[in-house]
């Protein structure tokens, strides 16, 4: 069957909001500074009415790591289909008009939950605290990924965030289509936290089905036990494509018995959040293109030096446009 869709992508559909704020009013909604905070519906609710009534400035904007990823896909030209679950609130319809926005087609539903979201709470010190409350986003079940949209991707992109709870079951088959479709499965591993507290199924899970993997310097660490360039050479055992993500040191990219050094974009650096998501992006937009890794790598180099220089996840067309330009050019 042709591959008409560059990238599959599955993952949790949240909204970020973004908002400064003094270490009081953390302490006022009993959050400890610089850590993530997992809340029910009820603090949620509590907090952003906190935050509404004092009339705190809030940046909106969609997010999730495959929600970040496919906007910045969307706005590079590639054709990317993002499934999700979001409520039928407010947030959930600007979710979708921002999708719309950039270019990404949809398999969201709403549901009768609240829209998942991500309260970023930056202090004068520029430390930043979370508060999240997942929703609508974690109700996404096998019955909601038709088999036909896999068999059609070129690539499938799945967030470590979903092998924990209920939707570790619909990564499962997403992944079992891909495999028999012959469909690439991306996988970031997300997080150290998910990393150790499933660290046997990941392992399994990584050796049976993915082929490109994606991490940063201390989630490969927490994987393998070991060093960035061991480490790489140790995820490049276990996949195609192994991908440590390294900041402002640039990337290690394991194929074929080989790594490849990519340098980062110096840039000045105003807010990290989402790097890794758009290097990504980055990367799988020339992968589909039949680039060199290499040079697909340069492309996740240098639109995540674009994405840190403003506040939040937030992408500029003009932006993406001269980097594409400047990278097809070479």
């Amino acid at each position: 069957m042709e591959k008409t869709t560059d990238v599959f992508a599955l993952g949790n559909a949240l909204m970020d909001f973004i908002t400064e704020i003094d270490d009081q009013k953390l302490l006022e909604m009993n959050l400890k500074k610089g850590e993530t905070h997992f809340v029910d519906e009820d603090q949620a609710k509590r907090i952003l009415d906190n935050l509404q009534r004092q009339k705190l400035k809030m940046d909106r904007l969609p997010g999730g790591s495959a929600g970040n990823t496919s906007r910045c896909l969307g706005l590079l030209g590639a054709h990317v289909l993002l499934c999700g679950k979001i409520g039928k609130d407010i947030h959930g319809k600007i979710y979708l008009q921002e999708m719309k926005k950039h270019g990404v087609k949809t398999k969201v539903q709403s549901i009768s939950k609240v829209t998942g979201h991500t309260f970023t709470f930056i202090t004068p010190d520029a430390e930043r605290t979370f508060s999240v409350h997942l929703g609508a986003s974690v109700e996404l079940y096998q019955e909601d990924i038709l088999e036909d949209d896999i068999s059609k991707s070129k690539v499938l992109l799945l967030e470590g965030y979903q092998v924990e709870g209920k939707t570790r079951k619909t990564l499962l088959y997403a992944a079992e289509l891909a495999k028999k479709h012959h469909t690439k499965i991306a996988f970031d591993l997300s997080d150290s936290g998910v990393i150790r507290r499933n660290e046997t199924f990941l392992h399994e899970f990584v050796t049976e089905y993915v082929g490109i993997l994606f991490a940063n310097e201390l989630e490969a660490r927490d994987f393998t036990g070991l060093a960035e360039k061991s480490a790489v050479v140790a995820l490049g055992k276990d996949v195609d494509i192994a991908v440590i993500k390294r900041g402002e040191r640039g990337s290690l990219i394991h194929h074929h018995s080989q790594i490849l050094n990519i340098d980062a974009v110096p840039t000045k650096a105003i807010d990290t959040t989402g790097a890794g998501d758009t290097y990504s992006a980055g990367f799988l937009y020339g992968y589909c293109q039949g680039w060199p890794l290499e040079k697909a790598g340069r492309l996740g180099s240098l639109l995540a030096s674009k994405i840190v220089e403003r506040k939040g996840v937030r992408f500029v067309k003009k932006d993406i446009e001269v980097v594409k330009k400047l990278i097809t050019q070479e």
